[in-house]
């Protein structure tokens, strides 16, 4: 493979809901709306594994939306992202089923739940897949969120990650407080493991008392591969400091190179190697036999998308109502309390290309401001390749606009194409997510040192 350039990674991205990036996605008529069916993630497993793929990733929310218009009448008539979905824990077991290869990542909040109880899911499913799972990080983004689990409001930016921070630090002692070697479970002399290798933590911080130690031995790959998305200031070092793989949104090649310099120089400072970030962008593609038939396809699935299907979901990422804003102006320049680097991604497109809000909320409703791939097999294979090699990602994370035919197309057509060019693998060598990755076995199984980080 390197001889053509070094690998690409490749990940297929879900909601386990109607919808994903793609707001016509549920009404798409090549769609399959079950997805609240076992049946319908393990047929895209399926796909996913045929194609060779790293992993599928699950992203989530969990509330419905509220904040457009303080209501969720809207988000709920329109199905718009978040309107209903599954809990994607309960989904990789599901998909774990009937793959043998295939990296599975869900996402959990790290603000709403314990260390302990974290721990102990992700080693579990660590387990039950063999060490293919993945653990998105997030520290959630909304007030409706925060009620849903006891809280009157959600907490401040700045203390959502001082608050992920111990809980990862906790987490990562948890999942090696098991040493290799410490099960032992020899019949005939009685022994099932040896305690001088299982260590409490006695952990006293500013948001936990952890006593340990994890009930669940050490899991296949020491602990899940840990995934982030981070993209305000405090989130990038967070994610330059925690995170093995990073989910990126950016319309703009030159917005994609910059934010994959600045994460590695990041980890660099974090006295990381590099390499063991991989930065992961996602796409749209809209794939066909020739270009004038994928450009159909595109056509066809952007007229579907409604302004305010976007500007409901914009509301939820940045957790501001954007409801009563001149729809043919330019995005404010406002400080928002939720996802502030998606915010700022779309308010540079606004301010630089002279786009208004009803234009964001187009371009949010087609795919939440992702580009779309669009053209041949060769074409899209192309505009990837151009990407990686360009320093703007190490691989791809690939939504689509219809479930789950966009998912086919790419798995039939390009990755092949991608294979015949030396650039994607054609069978596994490896059986864990780590290996999937090229991640070292054990990385980080010890927290890294904590250093000064920047406020938001």
């Amino acid at each position: 493979m390197s001889a053509h350039g070094r690998p690409i990674h490749l990940g297929g991205f879900l909601i386990a809901g109607n919808v994903t990036h793609s707001h016509p996605s549920w009404r798409h008529p090549r769609s399959d709306p079950g997805f609240l069916t076992p049946e319908y993630y393990q047929h895209l497993g399926r796909v996913f594994e045929r194609a060779k793929l790293d992993f599928v990733f699950f992203a989530d929310n969990s509330a419905t939306p509220a904040r457009y218009r303080n209501d969720i009448r809207d988000p709920l008539a329109r199905g718009t992202q978040s309107a209903a979905g599954l809990d994607p824990r309960f989904v990789v077991p599901v998909v774990a089923g009937v793959t043998r290869n295939l990296g599975i990542v869900s996402t959990t909040s790290a603000t709403f739940y314990s260390p302990y109880d974290l721990a102990r899911s992700f080693a579990t499913l660590d387990h039950l897949t063999h060490g293919r799972v993945g653990w998105n990080v997030v520290t959630s983004n909304t007030t409706v969120e925060a009620q849903n689990f006891g809280l009157a409001r959600h907490l401040d930016h700045d203390v959502r990650y001082d608050r992920a921070e111990e809980l990862l630090e906790v987490a990562f002692r948890l999942w090696a407080s098991w040493d290799d070697g410490a099960l032992i479970q020899d019949k005939e002399a009685g022994v099932f493991a040896d305690p001088d290798l299982v260590h409490r933590l006695d952990h006293h911080g500013e948001n936990f008392d952890v006593r340990g130690p994890l009930s669940v031995p050490r899991s296949p790959q020491g602990r899940p591969v840990i995934f982030q998305a981070g993209s305000s200031t405090r989130g990038r070092d967070f994610a330059a400091r925690w995170a093995e793989a990073i989910f990126e949104i950016d319309p703009t090649s030159v917005g994609r190179k910059a934010y994959y310099d600045d994460i590695k120089s990041r980890a660099s400072d974090f006295g990381r190697d590099p390499d063991g970030v991989k930065i992961l962008p996602s796409f749209i593609p809209f794939v066909g036999e020739t270009e004038s038939i994928a450009r159909e396809k595109q056509a066809f699935h952007n007229e579907l998308a409604d302004p305010t299907d976007g500007l409901i979901t914009l509301s939820v990422h940045t957790d501001h109502d954007f409801s009563g804003y001149d729809l043919d102006a330019v995005i404010a320049d406002i400080d928002v309390p939720g996802t502030k680097g998606l915010f700022e991604v779309a308010r540079s497109l606004s301010v630089n290309e002279n786009l208004t809000l009803r234009d964001i909320g187009k371009l949010y409703a087609q795919g939440v401001l992702l580009p779309q791939f669009v053209g041949t097999a060769a074409q899209v294979a192309d505009q990837i390749e151009a990407a990686v090699d360009g320093g703007e990602a190490d691989g791809f994370l690939f939504s689509a606009g219809y479930t789950p035919g966009g998912f086919e197309e790419f798995a039939d057509l390009v990755i092949p194409e991608l294979q015949r060019r030396g650039r994607f693998r054609t069978e596994y060598t490896g059986s864990t997510l780590r290996e999937h990755l090229g991640l070292p076995a054990d990385a980080n199984l010890v927290p890294v040192p904590r250093k000064a980080v920047g406020a938001a």
